[in-house]
């Protein structure tokens, strides 16, 4: 399986709406800081049809050193967390744009 990277995001979105890339990656780095900023906040972003990023405590517990056998205790923190939508994965699970064309290749 292939990862794509936010540079490749960036071209494809500028490719599409005829933006230029610089000006894509100022929004979505843009959109991305504002995203870190609302989970830094404790604050929920729902993204309709694509998911939900939200934040969710854990509690302190004790862990062990694999290497050592060492009990270390974690403290309680903040993980950041990202709930798909339905819709994104059945589009995921089926490999198919919002357009209706089909995006695996064989």
């Amino acid at each position: 399986m292939n990862n794509t990277t936010k540079h490749h995001l960036i071209a494809e979105v500028a490719r599409a709406t005829g933006l230029t890339q610089a000006e894509v990656k100022i929004a979505v780095e843009e959109l991305l800081e504002s995203i870190a900023e609302e989970l830094e906040r404790g604050r929920t972003i729902e993204m309709r049809g694509f998911g939900t990023f939200y934040v969710k405590e854990r509690k302190a517990r004790p862990a062990r050193n694999p290497k050592t056998g060492e009990i270390i205790p974690l403290a309680r923190r903040m993980v950041p967390l990202f709930k798909f939508s339905g819709e994104l994965k059945k589009r995921a699970g089926k490999g198919i744009r919002a357009d209706g064309k089909n995006i695996v290749k064989k």
